[in-house]
């Protein structure tokens, strides 16, 4: 599975400790990490939470990244904006309980993480925690273990849903202020690490039409 990191700007300094412990946990079980940053809270390229929601949507909805890891201050704002957008289902995950339960109950593919709220000495051990629990135990697999068929019939359910009340992802990207979009794909690693897995040559065009 590839993974993408997001982080935005308030956030921006710890992006080289989340990345290390993210690694740490994920790439023994197999999977990639691909930073989108920001890296530092000086970069050129600036996100702001929402535009962590759609950076999202572009990853996932075009097969770039099967998973991301997100967040804000409190985690909330990255939360909404990413669920603003088609293709997320994200959680907020604020223990190592919620990426358990997150992964099991819910199966979604995305998760937004307060690092700052209750980040304080010992947050890295938390976060390690938090991405074992999310990430070590398969997913979708039900919680209680009795409960795991009402669980994936409403997962079901609630992607049938979503399939139903969102547009198309290029129809929202050229609605959209073109400066904003063009602002949120325009990290200092995008290119290199986009539009080698991208699958939707649709959207990779436009998005290579705003540089």
């Amino acid at each position: 599975m590839r993974i993408a990191l997001i982080n935005e700007n308030s956030q921006a300094s710890k992006n080289e400790l989340i990345c290390a412990t993210l690694k740490k946990v994920v790439e023994p079980l197999g999977h990639t990490v691909d930073n989108y940053g920001m890296y530092s809270s000086d970069d050129e390229a600036q996100l702001t939470y929402v535009q962590n929601g759609l950076l999202a949507s572009i990853l996932l909805s075009t097969g770039a990244a099967d998973y991301v890891v997100t967040g804000c201050g409190t985690g909330e704002g990255a939360m909404l904006a990413c669920n603003s957008f088609p293709g997320v289902l994200c959680g907020h995950l604020a223990d190592p309980m919620d990426g358990y339960l997150f992964a099991q109950i819910n199966d979604g593919n995305c998760v937004a993480i307060p690092f700052a709220k209750d980040f304080g000495w010992g947050g890295e051990l938390k976060l390690e925690l938090m991405f074992h629990e999310l990430f070590a135990y398969g997913s979708g697999n039900g919680y209680p273990k009795e409960r795991v068929v009402p669980e994936q019939r409403n997962k079901k359910i609630l992607d049938g849903v979503k399939a139903k009340t969102y547009r198309p992802l290029i129809d929202i990207l050229r609605d959209l202020d073109p400066e904003f979009v063009k602002g949120t794909v325009s990290g200092k690693h995008f290119d290199e690490l986009f539009y080698p897995n991208c699958k939707d040559a649709e959207i990779a065009a436009f998005l290579r039409s705003l540089k």
